[in-house]
């Protein structure tokens, strides 16, 4: 009794401190480093032992892979003018109709977020689209209403495939289920998610979106494209690699098969073109979000040690027994606060572990599983430091002289995401129990 209480007041101590130089950021240590004292300390104080790193690197490396290929790839498309190209479009099929742009950006950053990630939607897309607002000469409060939307939607809209998010692929590993199964019950709270944003954003920022701007203003979408030969081939490529995470099922692969397969063959394209620095590509690769998940993953385990996932499942088992549809909006919502506080990624791994724990019946598990997941999906919007992309995303615009406090940050991602959730989440039960 005496060691346990121990295991519980060290492992919350060493949690509060990795949150603390995660966001104080003290002597200018990383976030990757961060975690990685958190995760040293967790060893060190025995709150985790070497056969639990063992654990979590069984857990995590599919979804760590993936992640990495899929950024490197995402990295690549911009160098050849990929995005750009796809944001000059959407500013020209709007015909000079700044709500129609708004719209086409939240559609652009769905499509983007869907098949290159969250972090790679909010990462590239964002400086893209503050470019574009630049070039248009919006002011500041012209330029916040597709700035927040494209970050929101970047998180929001990453449910629809495993590998549009890292906790996606957590989860979906951790239960065994395949790219084509996970789809098929996702792709409806994904539209819903998508529908809801928009109308949502729309109605907050709708004082500030303009009304229109000068289109000649805009340069041809043909001049942001830096290797026309690749460009043409990268369509190709990016057709077969999404045909491959529907077959890693039916084969019964791991999607980081494909994934890396596909990132190196765009790597040795790479090394054929004048457009594409390899240097650059590998030294932006989210080498510090591989690190910081690792870390992460470690200390919130030591915090399962304590006994969390325990008292997490049987709060889900409770709730299972009200029915369906109350357990699918707990256990999102559940999810989704969790995230806000320790952090998405290793909080899908701390509540797959508790859903697993509380011995539901099929019918039950099914919700809570895909529940868990969007609730880590959009949860993280409601503080800055409920996922890496947010905090990546909140430096990015720093550094393009915007700066977001995070008071108004977190009255937005309240005001924006309980309503969304709820929304995605009774897609969710839709899809599951009626459809």
């Amino acid at each position: 009794m005496h060691f346990y209480g121990y295991l519980i007041v060290t492992s919350i101590v060493i949690f509060l401190f990795t949150l603390f130089l995660i966001i104080k950021k003290p002597y200018n240590i990383g976030i990757g480093y961060s975690a990685v004292i958190g995760a040293l300390l967790a060893l060190i104080f025995n709150v985790i032992v070497l056969k639990d790193i063992i654990k979590v690197f069984d857990i995590v490396w599919d979804a760590t892979f993936t992640f990495v290929a899929v950024i490197i790839i995402s990295i690549i498309l911009d160098e050849i003018g990929f995005f750009e190209w796809a944001a000059l479009h959407i500013a020209r099929l709007a015909g000079g109709s700044g709500r129609k742009m708004f719209v086409y950006v939240i559609i652009l950053g769905a499509i983007v977020s869907a098949l290159f990630a969250n972090d790679g939607a909010a990462l590239i897309i964002t400086p893209i689209i503050y470019e574009k607002m630049k070039a248009l000469k919006f002011e500041r409060k012209n330029m916040l209403p597709f700035i927040i939307a494209g970050g929101f939607i970047a998180d929001a809209a990453s449910i629809p495939f495993k590998i549009s998010n890292l906790v996606n692929i957590v989860s979906a590993d951790y239960f065994n289920i395949g790219f084509f199964t996970y789809f098929i019950n996702m792709y409806l709270p994904d539209l819903f998610s998508i529908a809801i944003s928009l109308v949502v954003l729309f109605f907050y920022f709708r004082k500030d979106i303009p009304k229109s701007y000068d289109m000649k203003l805009l340069k041809s979408p043909k001049d942001a494209v830096k290797d026309p030969l690749m460009f043409k081939f990268s369509f190709l490529i990016l057709i077969l690699l999404l045909g491959g995470y529907f077959l890693s099922e039916f084969l019964n692969l791991p999607v980081s098969v494909f994934a890396i397969t596909f990132a190196l063959i765009f790597v040795l394209l790479g090394f054929k073109s004048p457009a594409v620095n390899l240097k650059t590509v590998f030294k932006n690769a989210p080498w510090n979000i591989v690190v910081f998940s690792l870390g992460m993953y470690l200390v919130v385990f030591g915090l399962k040690n304590a006994g969390l996932t325990f008292l997490l499942g049987k709060s889900i088992a409770y709730f299972a027994g009200f029915g369906g549809f109350i357990l699918t909006i707990y256990t999102g919502y559940l999810a989704a606060f969790i995230s806000s506080v320790m952090n998405n990624m290793p909080t899908v791994m701390i509540n797959s572990l508790a859903i697993h724990s509380a011995n539901l019946k099929a019918i039950m598990l099914k919700p809570s599983v895909y529940a868990n997941v969007i609730g880590c999906d959009l949860g993280p919007k409601l503080t800055p430091i409920g996922s890496l992309a947010t905090l990546l995303w909140l430096n990015v615009l720093e550094r393009k002289g915007i700066r977001i406090t995070w008071g108004y940050y977190m009255k937005v991602g309240f005001l924006i995401t309980v309503p969304v959730l709820f929304a995605t989440l009774l897609g969710l039960y839709l899809r599951i129990f009626l459809f």
